[in-house]
């Protein structure tokens, strides 16, 4: 007869370990030349796939972090009025996952923006865990 120890050694043994399990969401470097005061961010579309998100929203995100104008243009790059280092585009996107991609419950990407009754929350199809997020 297994003791309470063994069965639960044999159940955490069982259990999928979902600590760690977010290394499979990375934002790919950022790749950014200039062309005369504006910044183009190449491969933008390679962020929004990895982020699961749209577009206009994490333009709008970045233009609010970077203090900025900007827009997409007809490849899909991101084009940002001024001078931006890779650093610093890749540290706002950093903040954006943070803040809507990322669950601030188990860590996972798996989430969804969702609007309800006028406010932006995130849902999380890994925890069932929702929250607020600025918008």
């Amino acid at each position: 007869m297994e003791s309470y120890d063994d069965h639960l050694d044999r159940a955490l043994d069982e259990t999928p370990d979902i600590e760690g399990s977010d290394d499979r969401f990375e934002v790919p470097d950022a790749e950014v030349r200039q062309e005369g005061n504006v910044t183009v961010y190449e491969n933008f579309q390679d962020a929004l796939a990895e982020l699961g998100r749209d577009g206009d929203h994490v333009l709008k995100f970045l233009q609010n972090e970077l203090g900025t104008s900007a827009h997409i243009d007809e490849s899909g790059r991101a084009r940002l009025t001024g001078e931006f280092g890779r650093d610093r585009i890749e540290d706002a996107l950093a903040d954006y996952a943070d803040e809507f991609v990322l669950c601030p419950e188990c860590g996972l990407p798996d989430t969804q923006l969702e609007r309800e009754q006028g406010a932006v929350l995130l849902r999380c199809e890994a925890c069932g865990a929702r929250s607020a997020t600025s918008g």
